[in-house]
């Protein structure tokens, strides 16, 4: 996943302002107990970080995967 793929995938998830606000202040266990955003900024795989932000979220697994990423079209 890249990270325009992970923007894109909570935007569509959670919303503009509720994505950035989650992302800045949801402290994610699966990824050392930090925020999304600075796990990303570590160099944190986006694709771990959204899952780590799905759980923390309880997105249903069925929304975990593919969200936000290009289509085979683009």
């Amino acid at each position: 996943m890249r990270l325009s793929e992970f923007r894109r995938a909570v935007e569509i998830e959670f919303g503009g302002a509720y994505g950035a606000v989650i992302t800045r202040d949801l402290v994610l266990n699966d990824v050392g107990g930090v925020t999304a955003e600075v796990a990303l900024s570590h160099g944190r795989d986006a694709r771990d970080v959204w899952l780590a932000l799905c759980v923390a979220a309880n997105i249903p697994e069925v929304r975990r995967y593919g969200v936000g990423q290009r289509s085979a079209e683009m």
